[in-house]
């Protein structure tokens, strides 16, 4: 065997061991069961996903860092999106997947203060800074939203609206995806717009 073949297997079989060393997640897609999940939050309480079976729960990546974050935060309008959804008996899950070596990172105490300084209206602001989660749900942007239904389905995947821009003004001309997707719901009906295209900036992820 040659050299040039020796190390062609010898990083073959190293790429292997290292791919089937790494946890498998599906990645979550709608019509299909949400990925059950145990993060801590902002105070450091243990928070399962599955601690919500029966409920509409909707999941929002966030960062504050992001102008379109601060966009939808700064005019009221995911504050008050998330004050319907809990009037609806909805439970609001906040995900921060932020790299804690990223310049956006803020630990969790300045993350809740920064919520509730918007007003914000969370059940919870969830850590992922190792990101499995964000991964595993295949956010992409913040926000990134996710509605699952009470059986553990996600139903709903996407933006938080129609119009991709970080101009507040924009907000009262588009459609939120999350109160409609909410609405259909409670009407018993399908969701009219079940995958949307999500925008934002980029998760932070770790590398």
């Amino acid at each position: 065997m040659n050299t040039l073949c020796r190390r062609s297997l010898i990083a073959s079989a190293a790429l292997l061991a290292f791919a089937t060393s790494m946890p498998a997640f599906a990645v979550a897609t709608v019509g299909q069961k949400a990925p059950d999940f145990a993060l801590q939050d902002t105070s450091g309480k243990a928070v399962k996903l599955s601690d919500f079976k029966g409920k509409n729960v909707v999941l929002e990546w966030t960062n504050p860092g992001c102008p379109f974050v601060r966009k939808h935060y700064e005019s009221g309008n995911m504050p008050e999106t998330q004050k319907a959804a809990l009037a609806q008996g909805a439970v609001w899950l906040a995900v921060n997947s932020t790299d804690m070596a990223s310049g956006d990172y803020l630990e969790p105490s300045k993350l809740a203060k920064w919520i509730a300084d918007h007003k914000g209206a969370p059940s919870a602001t969830l850590m992922d800074e190792d990101g499995v989660i964000g991964k595993a749900y295949g956010a992409r942007t913040t926000p990134h939203m996710y509605i699952i239904d009470p059986q553990g389905t996600l139903v709903y995947a996407g933006g938080i609206d129609s119009i991709p821009s970080a101009r507040k003004e924009d907000i009262a001309k588009a459609t939120n995806y999350v109160k409609t997707a909410l609405a259909d719901i409670a009407a018993n009906k399908p969701i009219a717009q079940a995958s949307t295209k999500p925008y934002g900036c980029s998760v932070k992820y770790k590398d």
